[in-house]
């Protein structure tokens, strides 16, 4: 009976310290950190710096750093903030990678659905399917032909182990049946140089590294991965994969914001609500749409939409890797 009666006491010194810490989030005496598990001057930093800025006022004005902890295909970073203090002080902010992870890596030391609080989706960034200036291929349509003609001699360019690119790859190489060769770069500047330069074939990446090459015309841009043409200036000719006969196929990178497992639902609301607030942002907005990003507006800004959606985006991607055979010790 007095154990059970010391246990008692203690869970409600411990609920009484959580609430305690609830009310007083956030303190202006502390400083909210942003762990991105990317390099600084890359599309998820410069995401992340614009939703720091857009998340201050809604914070009641305390300070929002960040903090990049790159390596490892994002891993040393998402790694960092599973073991940080869960007291709101530390979140995460990272792309499509929460989803491939746990098929692209024998190992983990945090396991995605269970180790973080998910609280809401961020924005999405469109893929192009882009080739070297010197490609016969006018239109997808030709480029189809042309992939089909070449069979076997197709160079395929990707900036990393778990990028972007190297995942919209594997899904057009599933979706094609046609496997190419893949050259891998370590990030997307050395891959757009040597596509400029005709030493690969095709690179599947982001909006945000391949517009300003599309506009300049020093690559040959095909068709983007969304549902809808874009509306982009340079973009908004560019049919769909999907209307070009590639039927659903969809892929963005789109990224999300979490928290530490065991972070109090009084901080997690507050947080939440902040953060739906600066998604509502125009000068983030404005941002975002300078990135080619377009901002969340759906129910994946809710905390319980967002993991459910993370959930089927594992789902969809562990099949295409792990039929690809491509794994990171």
């Amino acid at each position: 009976m007095k154990t059970i009666f010391k246990t008692a006491l203690v869970a409600a010194a411990v609920a009484v310290a959580f609430g305690a810490q609830a009310q007083g989030y956030p303190s202006k005496d502390k400083t909210v950190t942003i762990v991105v598990p990317f390099a600084a001057g890359g599309p998820t930093d410069r995401v992340a710096r614009d939703l720091a800025e857009a998340l201050r006022k809604p914070l009641g004005g305390v300070s929002v750093v960040i903090d990049n902890a790159a390596g490892a295909g994002s891993t040393i970073g998402t790694a960092k903030v599973a073991r940080a203090n869960p007291d709101g002080y530390t979140l995460l902010l990272n792309h499509i990678g929460m989803a491939t992870m746990p098929a692209l890596y024998r190992k983990l030391p945090f396991s995605v659905p269970n180790d973080f609080e998910y609280l809401g989706m961020v924005n999405d960034v469109p893929m192009t399917l882009i080739a070297r200036p010197s490609m016969p291929a006018n239109n997808y349509k030709e480029l189809a032909t042309w992939i089909d003609q070449n069979k076997g001699k197709i160079n395929l360019g990707h900036a990393g182990l778990g990028a972007a690119s190297h995942l919209c790859g594997l899904l057009f190489q599933s979706a094609l049946k046609v496997e190419m060769t893949p050259v891998p770069y370590k990030g997307t500047a050395p891959a757009i140089t040597d596509l400029i330069g005709g030493q690969i074939d095709l690179l599947c990446d982001q909006t945000t590294n391949t517009t300003s090459q599309i506009e300049a015309k020093k690559v040959k841009a095909y068709a983007v991965t969304t549902d809808k043409r874009l509306t982009t200036p340079s973009l908004k000719d560019l049919p769909t994969l999907s209307e070009s006969g590639l039927k659903d196929f969809q892929v963005t990178i789109w990224h999300g914001l979490y928290a530490p497992k065991g972070t109090p639902a009084d901080v997690l609301k507050k947080i939440n609500d902040a953060l739906k607030v600066a998604l509502k942002d125009p000068d983030f907005i404005k941002k975002q749409e300078g990135l080619g990003a377009v901002v969340a507006a759906d129910k994946r800004i809710e905390p319980a939409a967002h993991k459910k959606f993370v959930q089927a985006e594992i789902d969809k991607w562990g099949p295409i890797i792990k039929a690809a055979g491509t794994y990171a010790d």
